[in-house]
């Protein structure tokens, strides 16, 4: 769930704003009706700069448009994994 908040209210809510984000929402700031900043919790942001990181990464971009197209191969058979 977004939420939205001013600037003003963002600095008079600021605990309430970090709670939120805490709980995984995202908060959108705004200064004239237009977005400015957004407020999420550590967790998230670490999740999206891993995916960054990967998507950036030549190599895995490869694989995964692999796998999309479903011509990926699989890295291991069953065989391989021992009993």
């Amino acid at each position: 769930m977004n939420s939205t908040y001013t600037i003003a209210k963002g600095q008079r809510d600021f605990p309430a704003l970090v709670k939120r984000a805490e709980k995984g929402e995202l908060a959108v700031v705004t200064r004239h009706d237009k977005p400015v900043a957004y407020v999420i919790s550590a967790e998230r942001m670490e999740a999206m700069l891993e995916t960054m990181e990967l998507l950036a990464n030549p190599e895995f971009a490869r694989a995964l448009q692999a796998e999309r197209s479903g011509k990926a191969q699989p890295v291991y058979t069953l065989d391989a994994i021992p009993d």
